[in-house]
């Protein structure tokens, strides 16, 4: 069971509509609710197959159950968020791939070419693009939500890449289109060069894992340029001088953060206060989670994370949040592809809970008496 702080005691450089929307967030697990927790389980265990034989699926549909305070669970109008943003620390060469491939990219999504659109029409969820910052703002038009906070965050290795402000913003406006939108279900995911080293810069702040744990080489980079990217990060670390894994979550979020991550982890709390599932993507979206969570210790239990990838510290980071993805194919496209990967997964589990007989309702027998 995960604590949860009474109003007075969550951060105090949380804002007071971001505070009450936190302390909506309460433990939604089996310690929490052990009447459900046990109803659910004899469901689970007593469905037509041996005792345990559909493995992770049973405890998505344990875990979904409890969240929706419901025996019989189910799944509507997914949404599928992704959240574009550009990073002021690219100047400092940290990517394989010029700052402009962000913009490019929102425009092959917005043409339908991108994996994410693949993935978004076959599984049937419905497509948000959001432009939380993109250096060069884009077109307007129907395809595109605009919900800008500047041209691209600062440099983190010089100063604050958001400030306390635009951090309290960003997750007021990721939470405010969760919320404008229908389904129990929500599916994160992000574009936006440089933003691997803002999650890592996270990941060190928040959890306190060491650098060179936390830094991969993102789009590509070889070792000089692996290395150099430490070397940056480095320098924002020591400009701000607090020890790892001491910040507080909006501290982290206004030094190191981006906009994408910072409206990610906004769309987290709305999501989790209106007892909606959370399918987290990779790397970035689980820093926004490891924000998320640091303002709303329960939130978890309304996540599932899609996958392992293959950035160097998302294993890091799964491990600071206490997470077991569900799929680990060596991705690190982003996008929301490896939690769009997933929802299959768990949209069986939900039904499979729904329509499989028992051994009574089917007369099959059970397992046989010791």
């Amino acid at each position: 069971m995960h604590p949860t702080p009474p109003t007075d005691d969550l951060p105090a450089d949380l804002s007071a509509d971001l505070s009450t929307l936190c302390a909506r967030i309460q433990p939604r697990d089996a310690a929490a609710q052990p009447a459900l927790a046990a109803r659910l389980r004899h469901r689970i265990d007593h469905l037509t197959k041996p005792l345990g034989a559909l493995g992770r699926l049973e405890a998505l549909m344990l875990q979904i159950g409890l969240l929706q305070g419901s025996a019989q669970p189910a799944l509507h109008a997914p949404q599928l968020l992704v959240f574009a943003a550009d990073h002021g620390i690219a100047a400092q060469g940290v990517s394989a791939y010029p700052q402009a491939v962000t913009g490019q990219m929102v425009a092959n999504m917005r043409g339908g070419g991108a994996a994410i659109n693949v993935l978004a029409r076959q599984h049937g969820l419905a497509w948000t693009l959001v432009d939380a910052g993109i250096a060069s703002a884009p077109p307007a038009g129907p395809d595109l939500v605009a919900a800008r906070l500047g041209a691209g965050t600062d440099d983190a290795a010089s100063g604050p890449a958001l400030g306390r402000e635009r951090a309290l913003e960003g997750l007021r406006r990721g939470a405010a289109l969760v919320a404008a939108r229908p389904g129990n279900a929500v599916v994160l995911g992000e574009m936006g060069i440089a933003n691997t080293s803002a999650a890592a810069l996270l990941l060190v702040a928040l959890a306190g894992t060491p650098l060179d744990q936390a830094v991969g080489r993102g789009t590509g980079l070889d070792d000089a340029g692996l290395a150099h990217k430490r070397a940056v990060l480095q320098r924002a670390l020591d400009r701000v001088g607090i020890a790892p894994g001491r910040f507080s979550p909006i501290q982290a979020l206004a030094e190191f953060g981006g906009f994408e991550i910072a409206m990610m982890a906004g769309a987290m709390l709305q999501a989790a206060a209106e007892r909606r599932l959370v399918l987290v993507d990779g790397f970035i979206a689980g820093a926004a989670a490891l924000v998320a969570r640091g303002l709303a210790p329960s939130l978890t239990d309304a996540c599932v994370f899609g996958h392992r990838g293959a950035e160097a510290g998302h294993a890091a980071m799964l491990q600071a949040l206490d997470a077991q993805p569900l799929l680990d194919l060596g991705l690190r496209l982003g996008e929301g592809s490896g939690a769009a990967l997933a929802w299959p997964l768990v949209a069986s589990a939900v039904e499979l809970l729904a329509g499989m007989a028992s051994f009574d309702s089917a007369g099959v027998s059970g397992p046989a008496e010791a």
